[in-house]
């Protein structure tokens, strides 16, 4: 199954979005018949596709509607807010699947997280019944989350008991280190499948208030006008039309407008070539909004996030990514400065957030990064920091002596200070050199200097630097010994070295939690045919192997 992360508004089948001057609202109806796979989605579970278009939707209230400033999350089916993801689908889709899923669902709620902290773009979960799951994991991404008082609907997180594995969207997490349930209360609830209800979810901290039904809709909007009251985006004015992303696809290259991704098969490798601005930046962030989703960075951004996802859900064999860049990079400190001197403009603000989401997804991804600085490339500021998220960095001494390019030169900006943390929340460079200030003090005092190689070897920026002689016999050898290791070793390696550093609800949820749930997915116990996903439903009890480990 090739799964194609485009989509638009006019063909979603599981969401509505309306809009509605400062409110927005996400309505979630879920077409049963309409999965990705042989299972029906009852009772608003989702699967992949459902939070393709969820993602979507996050994305378009971010750039199209700078006059949002509030969006209800709620189902337009009656009594059921969401039964959390498709158990069927889990049950016989194959690892890597349900992996890719979890992982792209995470993504997604971080997402709706961060329109919050950054966007100033407030959610509210309206909960008109239960909530299971990842429904409730959905609502625990929001900023306010209503329960009605009916006397039936809870919320629950009931996979340990029912299911054999974790709430795999971060419920665990958010539960202890963003709503302070205090640690036995949370034990109790996600080992109870009926799930909790009434004063008690409000005593427990589950949710922020209860509601009975004859007010339910009033209040409502009253908390959404109240989140809204908090943000500090336009009243109004125009947004940015996310037009269609253009890309055409064949066995061996994936080609958009500023970034193309060549496939060797035999090497099992991607080579991402990202192209550097071919225009000059606007003169201020109404300029950007003038040029749309069509102005370079924009449209880059989009590539990189499309064939991010596209690389790491069909193309699972292809276990190295070697990232170049090709352009201009006094064109792209250009772009930065236009960044940096216009960031408290709303677009310019989402271009920022956007490309740290993206380059957070690099970071996330169970990929092999190497980053290759050669002569004509343009790994300055912003695009430095696809060589500062690689596993490695190879640079190149010097220039190639058939090729009349500029010698390889790496530059660092203001846009690699801070604007673009990492899931730890520090910058690149502060994890690059975390416990030594003193190196990290050096590297900030060359930002604005052109580097070459000998120099960026110097300041730590390179993992190793060759000449002409060498280049491709090294870079053959590293690649073929990359492709000789363990895929799931090199997976657990890369991840662990990723993020030193202070640890945050998101490096939890991406190292400690989805490392976990990763495990648990293989163990007979959940997915063996006498586990818990493959009995879900039949009347049978799953047989566990009792040994704790």
């Amino acid at each position: 199954m090739n799964v194609d992360f485009r989509t638009h508004p006019d063909r979603y089948r599981h969401w509505r979005l309306t809009v509605d001057g400062e409110l927005a609202r996400l309505g979630m109806d879920v077409d049963e018949a309409g999965g990705l796979g042989p299972w029906e989605l009852k009772m608003n579970s989702y699967d992949l596709g459902v939070d393709i278009e969820l993602y979507d939707a996050v994305q378009r209230l971010r750039f199209e509607h700078p006059e949002v400033k509030a969006v209800i999350v709620e189902s337009l089916k009656e009594r059921i807010f969401c039964a959390g993801a498709n158990i069927r689908m889990l049950g016989c889709s194959p690892h890597p699947d349900k992996v890719n899923f979890c992982k792209f669902t995470n993504e997604t709620r971080n997402g709706i997280e961060d329109a919050s902290r950054t966007s100033g773009q407030r959610y509210l979960a309206a909960l008109n019944g239960n909530a299971a799951g990842g429904g409730y994991e959905l609502a625990l991404a929001c900023d306010h989350i209503v329960l009605v008082d009916n006397g039936s609907a809870t919320v629950a997180l009931p996979e340990v008991p029912l299911l054999g594995v974790l709430p795999g969207t971060g419920g665990l997490t958010r539960l202890v280190d963003k709503r302070f349930v205090r640690r036995d209360l949370a034990d109790v609830f996600c080992t109870i499948e009926e799930g909790v209800k009434g004063q008690r979810a409000v005593d427990w901290r589950l949710v922020d208030e209860v509601v009975p039904t004859s007010r339910f809709d009033e209040t409502v909007l009253e908390r959404a006008r109240e989140l809204a009251a908090t943000s500090d985006r336009p009243d109004s004015g125009p947004g940015i039309e996310l037009t269609p992303l253009e890309r055409e696809r064949s066995d061996t290259e994936i080609v958009y407008r500023h970034l193309r991704v060549d496939l060797d098969r035999e090497l099992r490798t991607a080579t991402i070539v990202v192209a550097g601005p071919d225009e000059a930046p606007p003169d201020d962030g109404a300029g950007l909004v003038e040029r749309g989703a069509a102005s370079w960075l924009l449209a880059t951004i989009r590539a990189l996030d499309d064939a991010i996802l596209h690389l790491r859900t069909n193309e699972r064999e292809i276990g190295t990514w070697l990232v170049k860049t090709a352009g201009d990079p006094d064109l792209v400190v250009a772009w930065d400065r236009f960044l940096l001197d216009h960031a408290d403009h709303w677009a310019v603000r989402e271009v920022i957030a956007y490309l740290k989401r993206t380059l957070r997804r690099l970071d996330e991804t169970a990929r092999t990064v190497f980053a290759l600085v050669e002569p004509g490339s343009c790994f300055a500021g912003s695009l430095a920091e696809l060589a500062l998220a690689a596993d490695r960095t190879y640079m190149l001494e010097g220039g190639f002596s058939e090729v009349d390019l500029p010698d390889a030169r790496l530059r660092l900006t203001g846009m690699n200070l801070g604007p673009l943390p990492m899931d730890n929340h520090l910058s690149r460079l502060a994890t690059r050199f975390w416990g030594r200030d003193d190196a990290l003090g050096r590297v900030e005092a060359l930002v604005d200097k052109d580097l070459d190689a000998a120099e960026a070897e110097e300041a730590e920026l390179v993992t190793f630097v060759y000449d002409e002689i060498d280049w491709e016999d090294e870079l053959r050898l590293a690649l073929e010994e990359r492709a000789s290791f363990s895929p799931d070793a090199l997976t657990g390696m890369e991840q662990n070295l990723r993020f030193p550093g202070p640890e945050t609800l998101e490096t939890k949820i991406f190292g400690r939690l989805t490392a976990w749930q990763n495990w648990i997915f293989t163990r007979p116990n959940a997915s063996g045919p006498e586990g818990a996903l493959q009995r879900y439903g039949t009347g049978l009890r799953p047989e566990y192997d009792r040994t704790r480990t």
